[in-house]
């Protein structure tokens, strides 16, 4: 609103030092620039233009006191300056400028009021703390509409202390008696804004001193008490029955203040203005003490509002509040009369009735379902009725929580209701003709909704029921195929819930017919599905790819379904068919990789899968050398996790084979196994290399193992790739022990079985190769680590000493070892230490015995030293006798040839150590007789001789 110009002469004839005041020309000539500026357009000077006025304006405010013709020139350039703002706020608000824009204007008026306040009392210029104070008052509503409430405060705090200059008993003009009351109510609802409640009630109750006999002033502070009474009701900040109190508070203080009012009331319009309040007031407090469950007091405020003068209060709620109220005092009769009065009343409009049949529905339960569908057919019987107020009540009796798990008896009951209710033919009738459209479908979703909500909760029967009702009124256009087949296809599932599986199998055929797409193809498989017809799901599988808006998702989905009945050859059938897809580039929601690791997990459930986990395991390694490893498991961590699963299962399958003595599958996985540690350590670096060097070795334990079991020898490719593998586990030992003992840590680690199987197994192929310098390295190599035993060395002399491949000398420097160690030992077993010894007297005897006599007398001599101080028959008394005849007879082919002295060697070795071992002095009797007539002989043929 704009403010007309001062017309005092001191204002037109300013005086000439006024207007040469440097800062009032600077303020006027920015005041120009602003007035010049187009309305019709938003200018980003208006920030900078505010921020200069506010400048010369503090630097005027220095000069202060000013001269009267000063005061005048600041009063005109203010009033223009508010003109301005006007004009341009009223452009403003037609354009829809931004919000920016509305804050610089807010500021400019601001400004032109803070002009008037440095200006101050200005002779010739009536009532200046009046003026002043509205132009504070008028930009603090501004700053209130932009939320800048602490300036919007500080405006009405400035008019407040201007005005309370002024004597509120010398204003005369209504007027300037209005803007004192308006300024109190506004400082109020800023306060309030800002939470200070307190303060804003302290100004509602100091503005009833304000009250001048008006009519109007009591109806603006009355609606102000209400409004705060509805805003505690709409925020309900705090304890519940607190906000109540608080808010009935207020609204009993704008009650008083109407009742105070009717005796100020001069015209007829305004006692009609005050009764309406005083109802509208007593209508919340109703309400209030309806919240608070006090339903006496409601019904005492219905009363009054409807016995009061001039045919009383007949608003559409007060038979809505009285129902209620009579409905929480337990007395459904009474509640009735007001529900069925509702019916008659055609002066109620159909939300207001809607409302109570609903209010009624829910307080009376089960009980008053009937009632309540009675009096829905009585009002819908009572006058037309269209079908969008068919659908309200249908919404209303549904409920926002349909299906909602905290009430699903009390929402079966409504859907019960409502199915009824949807089905009457008078209701059906209404939606009939094209003009119904919309309302048709507005009541087709709002049953489609609710069944759902009840299938969502496993309600099936109550969803089913309602699916069927919401077909009634399908929409009749070219849609309705696609609609009513997806009604077919929900009515299936509501069925399948049921067990219901031949209804189901019916719906799903009917929903074919109309819509043949891949959804329809999808819930006959799981009809195939849980009616056990497995045959008759892995052919649907098939059919699926063919539907039209198929995607490799459903033969996921399908798998998913088929685990779920616990019917795993449907799934591995789905899962096989979808791995296709891949292959053929095309990409789905799940990666190949969880694809393959799902069918290997339900393959695993079954014992005898074993040959198809191998075939999904080898599609996983072919897939992932055709496209990379960053391609096919990911990257990073996600790779490391994909190779980890692919290598441990492989493993577990490997060793699960092996005990089995399945050395084929073992094999296989093994190898498997070793390639996807090789591939994990290339993206983890070491960390498993000691499971990648064991796979490798083990694979070629299993390629031996089967040899043995066919009794066939490996080809000499199989001897080839048995070498490369352990070519590669050796390297990885190598330098897991050279890791290990920089880090001081204990050969252990690498567990003594696993060093030995490695030895052995690499001496095994490297003999098959013929390479018998290999062969010593290793035995020599394992003889020198920590991993080193008598028994391991036993196995490896051994085996060295026969079998197809012998290597007497590997044989004799493994069986020499292990003697060795199990003489050093605390308590050696002599039952090896006899083997040994006979071994190694055979193994000397038939390579070197012929060239080296005294390496096999050296091997009797040593065994003549261990036995000297064993207990009796702690040294194997068989072995003991043996080494006893053996070396007794090897003295007879020297005897024969002549070789006396020879002879005398090996006797005088078999009669010590007959003199070890019991059980053997008889023999040695016959020997010392033989010996003592072979001396007297040989002495006697010598004496001759000489």
């Amino acid at each position: 609103m704009r403010i007309a110009e001062l017309s005092t002469p001191e204002l037109r004839h300013a005086q000439p030092d006024a207007q040469s005041d440097p800062f009032t020309s600077q303020i006027e000539s920015l005041i120009k620039q602003f007035e010049t500026i187009p309305i019709t357009h938003p200018s980003p000077e208006l920030s900078q233009l505010a921020s200069d006025l506010r400048r010369c304006l503090s630097q005027l405010a220095e000069r202060a006191p000013f001269p009267n013709s000063l005061k005048l020139h600041l009063w005109k350039l203010s009033y223009r300056l508010w003109n301005s703002c006007v004009d341009h706020s009223n452009a403003s608000s037609i354009r829809s400028s931004s919000s920016s824009s509305s804050e610089d204007q807010a500021n400019l008026r601001h400004i032109a009021a803070d002009m008037l306040s440095l200006a101050g009392s200005a002779t010739g210029v009536p009532s200046p703390e009046v003026k002043t104070a509205f132009f504070y008052y008028k930009t603090g509503i501004i700053w209130h509409s932009l939320k800048s409430f602490d300036l919007a405060s500080n405006c009405f705090e400035k008019a407040t202390e201007i005005i309370s200059k002024v004597d509120v008993g010398t204003v005369k003009d209504a007027g300037q008696r209005k803007l004192l009351l308006d300024l109190q109510i506004a400082r109020s609802r800023t306060a309030w804004e800002v939470s200070d409640k307190i303060l804003a009630v302290t100004l509602l109750n100091r503005s009833k001193c304000l009250l001048f006999g008006s009519s109007d002033h009591y109806i603006a502070l009355a609606s102000q008490y209400l409004a705060f009474g509805k805003s505690i009701l709409e925020t309900n900040k705090g304890s519940e029955a607190h906000c109540f109190k608080e808010a009935l508070k207020l609204m009993n203080d704008a009650l008083d203040l109407c009742e105070k009012a009717f005796s100020t009331a001069r015209m007829r319009q305004e006692t009609v203005n005050l009764k309406g309040l005083k109802s509208k007031i007593l209508r919340f407090i109703a309400a209030v003490h309806l919240q608070m469950e006090e339903y006496e007091n409601v019904i005492k405020c219905v009363r009054i509002l409807r016995e009061s003068e001039g045919g009383g209060d007949s608003h559409p709620s007060l038979p809505v509040l009285a129902m209620k109220a009579w409905l929480g005092l337990g007395r459904h009769d009474e509640a009735e009369k007001e529900l069925r009065g509702m019916v008659v009343n055609k002066g109620i409009p159909e939300g207001v009735w809607v409302s109570a049949v609903e209010a009624y529905f829910q307080s009376a339960g089960t009980a008053g379902a009937q009632t309540a569908k009675g009096v829905f057919l009585g009002l819908l019987g009572r006058c037309h009725v269209s079908a969008a107020a068919a659908v309200t009540v249908v919404h209303r009796v549904i409920g926002g929580n349909s299906g909602s798990g905290c009430d699903l008896d009390g929402s079966r009951v409504r859907a019960k209701v409502v199915a009824e209710l949807v089905s009457d033919d008078r209701v059906v009738a209404l939606f009939s003709g094209n003009a119904t459209a919309k309302e048709r479908n507005a009541m087709h979703a709002l049953l489609w909704n609710c069944a759902a909500g009840h299938f969502q909760l496993k309600d099936y029967e109550t969803s089913a029921e309602m699916f069927e009702k919401s077909m009634l009124f399908l929409p009749c256009d070219i849609e309705d195929r696609v609609v009513r087949a997806k009604g077919f296809r929900v009515l299936c599932l509501c069925h399948l819930g049921l067990s219901q599986l031949d209804r189901a199998e019916e719906y799903i055929n009917e929903a074919e017919k109309l819509e043949p797409n891949i959804a329809s193809a999808f819930l006959k498989f799981k009809v195939y599905l849980q009616k056990n017809d497995h045959n008759a799901a892995i052919n649907q599988i098939q059919a699926m790819t063919t539907c039209p808006g198929f995607a490799p998702d459903f033969l996921l989905l399908s798998a998913h379904e088929a685990v779920a009945c616990h019917v795993l050859p449907v799934a591995v059938a789905s899962l096989s068919n979808l791995l296709n897809f891949y292959v053929m580039g095309k990409s789905t929601a799940t990666s190949e990789v969880i694809i393959l690791r799902t069918l290997i997990t339900i393959l695993s459930k079954d014992m005898g899968n074993e040959p198809e986990v191998l075939k999904f395991i080898k599609h996983a390694n072919d897939r992932a050398s055709e496209m990379g490893i960053d391609c096919y498991f990911g990257k990073d961590e996600i790779a490391a996790r994909e190779l980890k699963w692919f290598a441990v299962t492989s493993w577990n399958f490997g060793t699960s084979a092996g005990k089995m003595k399945n050395y084929v599958l073992c094999a296989e996985f093994l190898r498997l196994a070793s390639n996807f540690y090789s591939l994990l350590a290339d993206v983890q670096g070491e960390e498993h290399s000691l499971m990648l060097c064991k796979s490798l070795i083990f694979t070629v334990c299993a390629m031996i193992a089967l040899e043995n079991e066919r009794k066939a020898f490996l080809i000499e490719i199989e001897v080839k790739q048995a070498l490369e593998l352990l070519e590669r586990a050796g390297k990885i030992l190598k330098s897991l022990s050279t890791r290990m003992q920089l880090n001081d840590d204990k050969d252990a680690a690498l567990e003594p079985d696993f060093n030995f199987i490695y030895t052995y197994s690499a001496y095994d192929i490297h003999g098959r190769m013929n390479d018998l310098r290999s062969q010593q390295i290793l035995v020599k190599n394992f003889v020198s680590s920590k991993a080193c035993t008598p028994n391991y060395l036993l196995q490896i002399g051994l085996a060295a000493s026969q079998g197809p491949r012998p290597n007497p000398e590997v044989a004799f420097f493994a069986l020499s070892q292990c003697l060795s160690q199990l003489v050093s030992s605390v308590s050696p077993d002599y039952h090896n230490v006899s083997l040994i010894v006979r071994k190694l007297i055979a193994i000397t005897s038939i390579y070197k015995g012929d060239t080296d006599d005294d390496a096999v007398h050296d091997l009797y001599k040593q065994a003549y030293r261990i036995m000297i101080g064993l207990k009796e028959g702690e040294y194997p008394t068989e072995e003991g006798k043996w080494l006893v005849t053996t070396a007794w007879n090897r003295a007879a082919i020297p005897i024969c040839i002549g070789q006396i002295d020879v002879a005398k060697k090996w006797m005088k070795v078999g009669i010590e150590l007959a003199g070890l071992v019991p059980g053997t002095e008889t023999y040695r009797a016959c020997m010392e007789d033989f010996i003592r007539g072979f001396d007297n002989k040989f002495s006697q043929h010598k004496d001759g001789t000489m």
